[in-house]
């Protein structure tokens, strides 16, 4: 698709101007917000020729209030950077979502990642936000409190709207103390449904670990395949925890993790006894993605993905269909992601011809969740490709709520159009 991109300075006045929206009507179909260009889902697909709003050179922290614990951030900055610039006050900014992604994105998509066991997704950090509406107009929808009944809670509203209600320029985020004494724990089990219960035993424990992820027997195969690892793995059912405090603390955790896991026959438990050597564990969970392709048929083989999020004790119901479903197919695919959530990805490679057999999969994989009371996207959005998964879940009449929001704050459709949903019948 064709697009303009419309690069933007760091001037608030010059940022207004690029943006008018009777400008906008009458020379284009749209505008798209773009920081990291990370998204999924086609969340940023130029569908119609809209102008990308290029948010690199808006990367500036404003302010690090120290005692408060918050900070104020334009769009363009990473979290790797910003959590960078706090290392040296010991905050920390947790969400961490892929590679790249910068905090406008993040928010725009409502992201979350492996911490999100401990520390939520992000709208839990979002304290307030800047947006400029689709007429220009720029609201603030509040300030740096960790509290408040003030009206509508309109921060949520953006947090998560995928660009589609308003443009953001400035956020208020809040932070806590950086992690110290990060240890690893690696635990390989007989299969998908003795992980989960482990999972769900140290949920129920009420023992705050740091994260907790998954990671099923083939994507194992494929860290031992890419080479990225330096481990032998037990190519089985695998839980990655991470763990932070004190030395007593963490080692407190990990005796409890230990038998917990032990209780359902965990045939292999490795711990680091260093920083370094955690690194080393963690690297297998980190680099999944990366090393699924060393699982490739053929070098031209798509992928697709979906991250379904369901009530954590259905987790082994739903990974142990959605992993039969694979075998039954013939494609290559794994299951990994944030078990402490209930929230895990599962994708498969496949030739292009197999494009709808592939789609398919995934739709069914995303019903059965639905089915189960969960969610077709636990932290990836909606975008295009989940535009009929979304009614599937919500139905047609929150739905149409939805579009009513949106055209109450962006009536000429200018705004990321015809993402999260439909705007008309027919809609491509």
């Amino acid at each position: 698709m064709k697009c303009q991109i419309l690069r933007v300075l760091p001037t608030r006045s010059s940022f207004c101007s690029s943006v008018n929206s009777t400008q906008l009507a009458r020379s284009c179909n749209g505008t798209i917000p773009f920081s990291g260009g990370t998204s999924l889902e086609s969340t940023l697909a130029a569908m119609n020729e809209e102008i990308f709003i290029d948010f690199q050179k808006m990367n500036k922290t404003i302010a690090v209030h120290e005692q408060d614990m918050d900070v104020v951030v334009q769009p363009g900055i990473s979290y790797d950077a910003l959590n960078e610039q706090l290392a040296d006050q010991k905050l920390f900014f947790p969400p961490d979502p892929g590679p790249g992604a910068q905090i406008g994105g993040m928010i725009a998509q409502g992201c979350s990642g492996t911490n999100a066991y401990r520390y939520g997704t992000m709208k839990d950090w979002v304290l307030g936000l800047t947006v400029v509406l689709a007429d220009g107009t720029i609201i603030k929808t509040r300030g740096r409190p960790r509290k408040s009944s003030a009206g509508y809670d309109l921060t949520r509203l953006f947090v998560g709207s995928e660009g589609t209600l308003g443009i953001v320029t400035e956020a208020s985020l809040k932070l806590t103390d950086k992690p110290e004494n990060v240890r690893v724990a690696v635990g390989a089990f007989p299969d998908i449904h003795s992980a989960i219960r482990t999972a769900v035993g140290i949920v129920r424990s009420g023992h705050p670990l740091a994260a907790m992820e998954l990671l099923d027997d083939m994507a194992m195969k494929a860290v031992n395949s890419s080479g990225y690892s330096d481990i032998e793995w037990p190519e089985k059912t695998t839980l990655f925890f991470k763990f932070a405090g004190s030395p007593a603390h963490v080692a407190e955790q990990v005796e409890e993790v230990e038998r917990l896991a032990k209780e359902q026959q965990c045939v292999q438990f490795t711990f680091s006894n260093s920083a370094d050597e955690a690194d080393s564990l963690w690297e297998a969970r980190k680099t999944a993605l990366w090393n699924m392709i060393a699982l490739k048929n053929d070098p031209s083989d798509n992928f697709i993905s979906a991250d379904i999020c369901v009530p954590i004790s259905r987790l082994g119901d739903m990974i142990a269909a959605t992993k039969d479903s694979f075998e039954r197919s013939g494609f290559i695919g794994s299951c990994l992601g944030h078990v402490g959530n209930g929230n895990f990805h599962a994708g498969v490679f496949f030739p292009a011809k197999d494009w709808e057999k592939a789609k398919g999969l995934m739709r069914e994989a995303q019903k059965l969740g639905v089915s189960m009371d969960g969610t077709v996207t636990g932290e990836h959005g909606i975008g295009l490709v989940n535009r009929d998964a979304l009614i599937w879940e919500v139905g047609d009449g929150t739905v149409a709520t939805m579009r009513q929001i949106k055209m109450a704050l962006d009536p000429l459709c200018l705004l990321n159009p015809g993402k999260v949903f439909k705007l008309w019948e027919g809609q491509e």
